[in-house]
């Protein structure tokens, strides 16, 4: 892995590939602020619903999935840079109206601001495309690794958010986001350029095109099951693990962290979970990088199905069910860089685009998987029916893998540049 990463020397523009990082980074964190929050604001507007509290977890995701598509015609029509700008600038002033709206704001103004904070997941069809069009074919594996690694910010999250919202309340939280975020526009502003490219300039028709294209609905579901799996159960983990082994969690607090909030210690345990798929994305795009996008999928695919099904039929001991939960995550972070490995080389001359539609995707397969996991919990009290759903669409990925492979080695995989 050391020899992609040292590949990057001199070439491309670091300091864009920098801004695009943090971007994204500060953006995946208040995208998905609501899920280490959901307790604390439920308790505060009360008497909501398992269901009203999934929405509010779900909305975000679904704002992102949608305005994807909206930032990727605006990074071909407009230029990454603006298009961030632009973003940036409706996610701060939503979490500055949040923030001043406090323990006041009702729950139809939540779901508002829930939505608003959908640019926020959108950025993801900003960064990188801004970063790729820096570089060259062989290193997108690694570059849209490092770009799209910014979604350790949902780690932030759940280590930092429910502390804070202990100490000073769950608004407070709002403020420390609306401040990074405006500092983080300011940031951008200075640090990031635009890739000096001919960029066609795109119309209706080209979406139309594009998903006429049946290599786009491939990369869709794809991305739905990486993204969407990693983004959904990153914003139910918590929920997930109070509900499950609160009492577990409870007592080791206790014991060893000296800690009694069981909403800061899910936190944590949540953090420790995501962190794997957050900072392991780069690495999946080396290794698709090396071994191929498709071989690379196959690995990943596979483990986290195996993984779902044990988790799903066993009731583990809480630390074998955190590790099996880590796991899940890393691979699929590492699917989500091998997926944008492959999707580069395949859709070079529409990447602006073409992220757009990808990652509206990936953000209503999150916004799927949250809803699936609360309806399981809603129906049969338990997690058991949500997590073998998920482990049989990993399986539908699987085979659409296998299915794809061939055509996809001997057509445009002969010219691409990079391994298929």
């Amino acid at each position: 892995m050391i020899k992609e990463f040292k590949a990057l020397r001199g070439k491309g523009h670091t300091p864009t590939l920098l801004a695009a990082f943090l971007y994204f980074d500060f953006s995946f964190m208040v995208w998905t602020m609501l899920g280490p929050l959901a307790p604390e604001i439920a308790n505060s507007i009360g008497g909501l619903s398992a269901s009203q509290i999934s929405t509010i977890l779900a909305l975000p995701i679904l704002g992102g999935a949608i305005l994807r598509i909206l930032l990727g015609f605006g990074v071909d029509n407009f230029g990454p840079k603006k298009t961030a700008l632009i973003a940036q600038m409706v996610v701060a002033s939503a979490l500055w109206y949040a923030y001043f709206r406090g323990v006041n704001i009702t729950y139809n103004e939540l779901l508002i601001v829930a939505f608003s904070l959908g640019f926020a997941g959108a950025s993801f069809a900003v960064a990188l495309p801004q970063a790729g069009q820096w570089y060259p074919p062989n290193l997108q594996g690694v570059v849209m690794g490092i770009a799209g690694a910014g979604n350790i910010g949902v780690v932030i999250d759940f280590i930092f958010a429910p502390k804070i919202a202990e100490i000073w309340g769950w608004p407070a939280v709002f403020l420390v986001g609306a401040v990074l975020s405006t500092f983080i526009w300011i940031l951008y502003l200075f640090m990031a350029k635009d890739a000096k490219i001919n960029t066609k300039k795109r119309t209706i028709k080209d979406y139309i095109k594009l998903l006429k294209d049946k290599d786009t609905w491939w990369f869709s579901l794809f991305y739905a099951v990486s993204f969407g799996g990693f983004v959904g159960f990153a914003s139910y983990m918590k929920i997930y693990l109070m509900d499950v082994y609160g009492d577990e969690m409870a007592k080791f607090g206790l014991d060893f962290l000296k800690e009694n909030n069981i909403k800061v210690i899910a936190g944590y345990f949540g953090a420790l979970t995501i962190f794997a798929g957050a900072v392991l994305r780069p690495i999946g795009g080396a290794i698709a990088d090396r071994m191929g996008g498709v071989k690379a999928l196959y690995i990943f695919y596979g483990i986290v199905a195996v993984l779902a099904i044990i988790n799903a039929i066993f009731t583990l001991p809480f630390f074998v069910a955190i590790i099996v939960l880590f796991l899940i995550m890393a691979n699929l972070g590492m699917a989500n860089g091998a997926v944008f490995q492959l999707v580069p080389q395949r859709f070079a001359k529409e990447i602006g685009i073409m992220t757009g539609v990808v990652g509206c995707a990936g953000g209503l397969g999150g916004t799927a998987l949250i809803k699936t996991l609360g309806w399981s919990k809603g129906v049969f009290n338990g997690y058991t029916e949500g997590f073998l759903i998920f482990a049989a669409v990993v399986g539908i990925a699987i085979i659409g893998l296998s299915m794809v492979k061939t055509r996809w080695r001997t057509t445009w995989g002969m010219v691409a540049g990079g391994r298929i």
